[in-house]
């Protein structure tokens, strides 16, 4: 019998300067937290984003 699948969770990168929700991305349950250098939209050049579950 084959295993169930893990379905992705939805997650928001949300900048650390500002506190806006920028980006929405699908990612596999149980990887490591995301922190990427994303642009904000707001401050007009790139900063730091991190994840936060919905």
């Amino acid at each position: 019998m084959a295993k169930p699948k893990k379905k992705k969770e939805i997650v928001h990168l949300v900048c650390s300067e500002t506190g806006d929700r920028n980006y929405t991305i699908l990612k596999k349950p149980g990887a490591a937290k995301l922190e990427l250098k994303k642009y904000c939209a707001r401050l007009r050049k790139h900063t730091l984003h991190t994840e936060k579950k919905k």
